[in-house]
This record gives C-alpha cells, structure tokens and sequence, in this order.
C-alpha cells in the first residue's frame, strides 16, 4: 500500500509505502530510502515503533545531518580529505564533514527522489546516480528492495551498476530503540567482531584494525551499550555471499530482540551522542553494516571499487523477536 507522503520544493511527490506481515509493519519512504516506522510487538504483545523518525517530511528536511532510517551512498561513512585515488586518477569529492567526505557528500542518496514499485511483500526503489554527483565517477544505476519475509523479517537487498570504475559502499541508517523511546544506552549488544578499526580525531581510520581483547570495544559476550560509539567493527565472517548473523540487541525491558544478518565485513556502531533534538543523546543505536570507512585511500581493507561490467550486491536482514 502507498499514499502521498508530502512534496518537494521541485513539485516531487513523496510517496510512503505501508509493509506489513507477520504482526511487522514497517513504512519506506521514496525520499532518501527512509524506513521511517517498525512497529513490532514486545513480550506482552504490544505493538512499538522501534525505530526514530519524523511523522512529517519536514521533520526530515529540517534536520537533513541526522540521516534517520536513510539509505545512505554512494558511499557510506567517511572518505578522508573528500579524495581518492583510482587508476591513477586522483577524484574531488564534496567535503561535509569538515575536510571529509560523510554518507556520500553533502546532497547524497539520503537526500534524492526515488523511483518506487512494488514487489511482492515489499517495494523496490531506484535512482541514477549521474557520473560526477557529489565528485563520484560513473553512471551508477541503483537498485533497493525492501521486503517482508514469512517471519517479518526486514531484508534489504541493493544492486548497482556502472558504466565507468567508481566507488560504492551503500548501507542502512536507523537508529534503534526497541524499548520505543528513551535512552537506548540500557540495550545488550552483542557483535561477532574480535577486531575494530580505531580513529583519530576526525573519526578517520588511524593504523590497521586492532583487537577487542581488553578493551570497551569486546562485544563478543553480550553487554549494555552504554555511549560514546562511533567505530566501525571487523566482522569476523568477513565478505559472504549470503547474510550471516553478526550481531543482537536486546532491551531488557520490553524483552525485544533484534537480531542482524548481513553480507557485508563490517558494522559501524554509533550510539547517537550528538543526534541533535528533538532527540536526546542516546535516544537510539545505529547498525550499519557496510565496507569500511576510508577503503578507497586503504588498499589493506576490503574493495569498495565497481567496474563496467561487475555487479554490487549488499543484503542486510534485521529480525525481530522477544524474550
């Protein structure tokens, strides 16, 4: 089911698109790809939006750094210096994180029109992405499908192509609260990850990934996430073809679980420090699973780079449950 959700300053329709199965209902927004709701029961029974978002389009225009419930690209996470290098040729991205690139640039996928159609238990979003948008190289063309499985699962499936070799790393931005509201720093988390990538002051890469062993990035064992998260994690599976489970979260108090599977090689913890209102610090936990911040200027970590003729594949399932 889809309704008019608002209209841009260009006359572009918003459309929302109503999923639900299995006691899920999950809405998506044709604007930047938001899942703007997930209304899932706790162990009573009682149905919660278990995710932050605005109940307008202008909560979502208002506040475009927040990227609640996004489809974040052409490339998730930072590029240090906006630049990189690819066969030689050394590209300009457009800096929105001080010197850096962040989520794609100022004006990235988070921030465009979407062409939506409905699939079975689900709805398919695709954008073109122009060779040279936000300083990126290629034709890219997109694809994001969104659907419901038997159990209510969300599985979120991305292709791309292009016609030129660029960079791409795509990735899902809610920002969970499975007790529904307040501080989500009380939810267990657990992460299949021994190593993490450490930062520098600018939340840039600094040095080769290091190990969790001894420090408050072990999350191996399930605890509370607590605050003061913005890394990225190596997933010990590493690239999959398939989605492999890598991480949960639970909330003791509603007795909701969230459990991640994902084909990617890492998943970014951040725990919304600095969400800015109407949300208060700590209001909810991002998952994002994706390549590396900084790949295209790290020839250690896994490629990001798509050539002619290659295709991009990215799927990510997020389960719910209780107990």
């Amino acid at each position: 089911m889809n309704e008019l959700f608002g209209t841009l300053s260009d006359g572009t329709p918003v459309q929302r698109w109503t999923l639900a199965r299995a006691g899920v209902r999950v809405r998506v927004l044709s604007y930047g790809g938001i899942v703007q709701s997930v209304e899932v029961p706790d162990r009573e029974g009682r149905a919660g939006d278990v995710v932050l978002g605005f109940p307008d389009l202008d909560g979502y225009l208002a506040r475009p750094e927040s990227y609640l419930g996004a489809l974040v690209g052409r490339y998730a996470n930072r590029i240090a210096g906006a630049r990189f290098t690819l066969d030689g040729r050394t590209y300009a991205l457009e800096p929105n994180d001080g010197p850096n690139s962040l989520h794609g640039g100022p004006n990235g996928f988070d921030k465009r029109g979407w062409e939506a159609e409905p699939v079975e238990h689900g709805v398919r979003l695709t954008r073109i992405s122009p060779h040279g948008e936000e300083g990126f190289p290629g034709r890219l063309e997109v694809t994001a499908t969104y659907t419901l499985d038997e159990s209510g699962s969300l599985r979120i499936a991305y292709e791309a192509v292009t016609d030129a070799p660029t960079v791409v790393n795509l990735t899902h931005h809610s920002y969970f609260n499975l007790a529904g509201s307040g501080d989500a720093g009380g939810h267990e988390l657990r992460l299949a990850a021994s190593r993490y990538t450490p930062v520098d002051a600018d939340l840039i890469p600094a040095g080769a990934p290091e190990e969790v062993t001894g420090t408050r990035f072990d999350f191996r064992e399930a605890r509370k996430t607590g605050s003061g998260y913005d890394h990225n994690f190596v997933l010990d599976k590493g690239v999959t073809d398939t989605p492999v489970e890598v991480a949960e979260l639970y909330d003791p108090a509603s007795g909701r679980v969230l459990t991640v599977a994902t084909t990617e090689p890492g998943l970014h913890l951040y725990t919304a420090d600095h969400l800015g209102e109407p949300f208060a610090p700590g209001d909810g936990i991002a998952l994002e699973t994706q390549h590396f911040p900084d790949s295209p200027n790290r020839p250690d970590f896994p490629t990001t780079v798509l050539r002619p003729g290659e295709v991009f594949r990215s799927e990510t399932l997020y389960r719910f449950g209780t107990r």
